[in-house]
């Protein structure tokens, strides 16, 4: 089992892991969160999502053997995720955190067979703190005694948090930068594993932070003990991972239909400042063809902190309220901050309606990008495509 904590970037890892292990002919178990569209997408067994009849059966048992007793959202869902694993037998399982590590309800496993930890940036401030320490702190929970452990690029104090951490239990760490490294270059991704060069193709998933991700995900692949990995794997599985609503170009579907030709619609669920950070870096090479935003978020968090990176690359923003989301930040709320951090904005009822109103004032094509929440990547991406037939029973509505 290998266990994944970080900010950002920790679907991304385990979507290459699970690409690299079935490349090499292994049956793999994979637990994500959120979902966008459909619940079952968090739980995948065997490689398969689970169908309404399977999810309930597990959110049934589950519940039956709570005995009522008071219980999260996400506590019942790991629940249901780690019994549906146990009746299905796996090579390996990939476990994603929810929040934080220390008391995430993942936490269960006092002997995995690696740890990895993404990027640590500050974010879910009211659950895990407000200072990079105490955030680093709740991540560095995963860690476990002679359990090795797989550090991402970090902070200078986020890796002394992790170091005394590790330090403490007895947890060997193999660290960027010291141990790891992985480059973006002209014919892919140069990872360079202790002493060891491996080359990789360019990764699926686009965006410069996917260099660190895949190396990330290789470097633990090729440590999963008893499970030998060959290059061809390697390769095949940075080729086909799949993570939709992180940096994704619709050039199919109902909303893609609204543009005109030469136009490119593009969406991403990044909903922190170090997604925005990277979007601005993806944003500075879009310099061809103006970029358009279509902007909603939830009211939880300061919109600004998320557009002023991508304020110098855009013409023009749209805000949107995130549809049948009760948290989402207002269409006007959205507009007034972008235009605090120097952007010219206006709202839109609809993400439709803001692609019309885009096609409708531009002189020629461009580039348009949904960002600021997986909410609003969830139901862009429900919008676009026909989700999956099956309704869940209404009794468990309050679950799924």
């Amino acid at each position: 089992m290998v266990h994944v904590a970080g900010t950002n970037g920790k679907g991304s890892v385990v979507a290459f892991l699970r690409a690299i292990c079935e490349a090499a002919g292994y049956v793999v178990h994979s637990y994500t969160s959120p979902h966008l569209v459909r619940f079952a997408e968090r739980i995948s067994v065997a490689g398969r999502l689970l169908d309404d009849h399977e999810l309930v059966s597990v959110l049934e048992d589950c519940e039956a053997a709570n005995k009522g007793e008071s219980i999260t959202f996400f506590e019942v869902t790991t629940a249901a995720a780690f019994l549906a694993f146990s009746r299905t037998k796996a090579d390996v399982t990939l476990i994603e955190t929810g929040l934080g590590g220390r008391f995430d309800a993942t936490n269960v496993f006092d002997r995995p067979s690696l740890t990895a930890i993404t990027p640590v940036s500050m974010d879910h401030l009211s659950f895990l703190g407000n200072t990079i320490e105490a955030i680093a702190f709740e991540k560095a929970g995963i860690l476990k005694n002679h359990t090795p452990a797989i550090i991402a690029p970090q902070h200078a104090i986020t890796s002394r948090v992790i170091e005394d951490r590790a330090d403490q239990i007895g947890a060997p760490l193999w660290c960027f930068g010291r141990d790891w490294e992985a480059y973006t270059t002209a014919d892919g991704i140069q990872l360079r594993d202790g002493d060891k060069t491996v080359s990789l193709p360019p990764p699926s998933l686009l965006g410069p932070h996917q260099t660190i991700n895949a190396g990330l995900a290789t470097i633990c692949a090729r440590r999963l003990p008893n499970l030998p990995i060959s290059a061809d794997a390697l390769a095949q599985g940075m080729r086909t991972a799949i993570w939709p609503g992180r940096l994704q170009r619709l050039d199919s579907g109902l909303l893609a239909a609204h543009l005109k030709p030469g136009w490119e619609l593009w969406l991403d669920g990044g909903h922190n400042a170090a997604a925005a950070d990277m979007l601005a870096q993806v944003a500075s090479n879009w310099n061809d063809q103006p970029l358009h935003l279509i902007f909603g978020a939830l009211a939880a968090r300061d919109p600004a902190d998320f557009l002023a990176p991508l304020a110098p690359h855009a013409r023009h923003l749209h805000g949107v309220a995130i549809p049948g989301e009760k948290t989402t930040l207002g269409a006007g709320a959205a507009v007034i901050a972008a235009r605090a951090v120097g952007m010219a904005a206006s709202e839109a009822t609809s993400v439709t309606d803001a692609l019309t109103a885009i096609a409708r004032a531009a002189d020629g094509p461009g580039r348009i990008l949904i960002c600021g929440s997986l909410y609003l990547a969830g139901a862009v991406l429900a919008q676009n495509e026909t989700p999956p037939n099956g309704v869940v029973s209404e009794k468990h509505s309050r679950i799924i």
